[in-house]
């Protein structure tokens, strides 16, 4: 049974249109219990980037969005942008200090954590991600799947109870799509990614939501809705 308490993310009525009157997002009810690992697919322009920036209040619609028993406004957001840990599809949107401990650390300073606090928030997180010499390499100077690496032990300092990735895999090498892959299997965060990769959304994630024109066309379990080519193709997908 789901219960308000037992849900991560739970969102109702999302409408969002951008400043050109384009409706990116029409009518979206979802729910996700926490320890969930969600993927959301679809065409390009289908509304996944769109509905992902809700989660921690970077983009506000008409509807209720709700992250644990917080809603996502105005009094709420600080809180809430700890919770939800959002990493971006290029790195370089995440990646802006001098070195990658300053990247990293960048997060829990902004939480008000002691110098102490954030050093051993830097430390586990670089742990985590297989990097731990690297704290003191300038971030641009890395390779993508460095950067990308680097960019999920960012939100990891802030120990989020979510992590949104958008689009993870994209314009990696085999090696580093594998790597990124296993590093993610063994989070125990409630995980949302929005991804064209089917691969890795069969590998990583029992639920799958397709989206197309703003709209939650399917959710169910993973393995039957990527087995419907019927489906898959009415939506710009492909079986794999």
């Amino acid at each position: 049974m789901v219960t308000p308490e037992s849900l991560a993310v739970d969102i109702r009525g999302l409408n969002f249109a951008y400043p050109d009157g384009y409706m990116a997002l029409r009518g979206v009810d979802l729910s996700i219990k926490q320890g969930e690992r969600v993927a959301i697919v679809g065409p390009n322009g289908a509304g996944k980037s769109t509905l992902m920036l809700h989660f921690n209040g970077i983009l506000k619609g008409e509807g209720t969005v709700r992250v644990g028993d917080l809603e996502v406004a105005g009094p709420n957001l600080k809180r809430v942008r700890a919770m939800v840990g959002m990493v971006f599809q290029n790195p370089d949107d995440q990646l802006f200090s001098p070195t990658v401990f300053e990247d990293v650390a960048y997060g829990p300073i902004y939480m008000g954590l002691s110098e102490a606090e954030v050093r051993q928030r830097v430390t586990l997180a670089l742990q985590r991600i297989n990097m731990e010499g690297y704290a003191f390499r300038v971030s641009h100077h890395l390779s993508l799947g460095e950067k990308k690496r680097i960019a999920i032990a960012t939100v990891l300092a802030m120990d989020p109870h979510i992590l949104a990735l958008d689009e993870p895999s994209a314009d990696l090498d085999p090696r580093s799509r594998r790597m990124l892959i296993q590093l993610l299997a063994g989070f125990p965060q409630t995980m949302v990614i929005s991804t064209h990769d089917l691969r890795l959304v069969k590998e990583l994630c029992p639920r799958t939501v397709i989206l197309d024109e703003g709209c939650i066309v399917a959710d169910g379990p993973t393995s039957i809705l990527l087995a419907d080519e019927v489906l898959l193709h009415a939506h710009g997908l492909e079986r794999v």
